[in-house]
C-alpha cells in the first residue's frame, strides 16, 4: 500500500501532460479558394432571393486582396449589388476566400440594405439569366486582343466589373488592368451573354 501514493501521482502527472500538449495544438483553418464572378454571385444568390424574392443584381464587382492569388477570371473575393424594385431597397453582398480588412469576412457575408430610388443612369438591374459568360472566359476573349498591353505590362492586377452599360445591348464584363475601373487606362468590355468583345478603351 505504500508505493499507491507514488502511482497515483504518477498517473497524474502523465495525464496533466497530455492535456497540456492538446492545449498547445491549433488548427490552421485554410483558405476558400479564388473564385469567378458567377461562382462567387450563385453563392450569395441564394441569400439575395432571402431578402427579397424579386432581388435583381445591378453589379458584380472582384476585389484584390494581398496575399490571395488567383488565376485569370478568378479573385479572392467578390461584392454583388442587388436591387429589389418592389421593397424599392439596395442591399450589398461580398464573397471572401479570408478574413479581411473591409468588412470582409470568409464566405458570403451580407451588408445592410438601404432605401433606392429605382434605375437612375449607369445604374439598372439586369437578368439573372445575362450572365452567361463568366469572368475567366470574358478575360480570355478581352486577353486575345490585348497582347500588345500585356506583354508592356505584366505585372498589373486585373480587376473585373459586370453591370449594365447603356450603350450596349446586353450586361456586359469589363476587364480592368488596373485596381479601379476610374483610376484605369485600359479596360475591355465583353458582352456577359454572348461573350462578344464590344469595346476596348485607353
Amino acid at each position: 500500500m505504500r508505493y499507491l501514493p507514488a502511482v497515483l501521482v504518477l498517473a497524474v502527472l502523465t495525464a496533466g501532460c497530455g492535456s497540456d500538449s492538446s492545449k498547445t495544438e491549433k488548427k490552421v483553418e485554410k483558405p476558400l479558394e479564388p473564385l469567378t464572378g458567377r461562382q462567387a454571385f450563385q453563392q450569395a444568390f441564394p441569400q439575395a432571393r432571402g431578402w427579397a424574392p424579386d432581388a435583381q443584381p445591378m453589379q458584380i464587382k472582384s476585389i484584390l486582396l494581398e496575399g490571395v492569388k488567383a488565376a485569370p477570371g478568378k479573385a479572392g473575393a467578390w461584392q454583388m449589388t442587388f436591387v429589389s424594385p418592389g421593397r424599392s431597397r439596395i442591399k450589398t453582398y461580398t464573397w471572401s476566400s479570408i478574413e479581411a480588412e473591409g468588412n470582409l469576412h470568409k464566405g458570403v457575408f451580407a451588408g445592410p440594405d438601404e432605401s433606392w430610388s429605382g434605375p437612375r443612369g449607369q445604374e439598372q438591374p439586369f437578368l439573372v439569366q445575362a450572365i452567361k459568360i463568366d469572368s475567366d472566359d470574358a478575360y480570355e476573349a478581352a486577353a486575345k486582343k490585348s497582347a500588345d498591353y500585356i506583354k508592356k505590362n505584366p505585372n498589373k492586377p486585373v480587376t473585373f466589373i459586370a453591370e449594365w452599360v447603356k450603350r450596349f445591348p446586353n450586361a456586359a464584363w469589363r476587364v480592368v488592368w488596373g485596381e479601379s475601373g476610374g483610376t484605369s487606362d485600359y479596360s475591355v468590355y465583353v458582352d456577359a451573354a454572348t461573350g462578344e468583345l464590344l469595346e476596348k478603351t485607353h
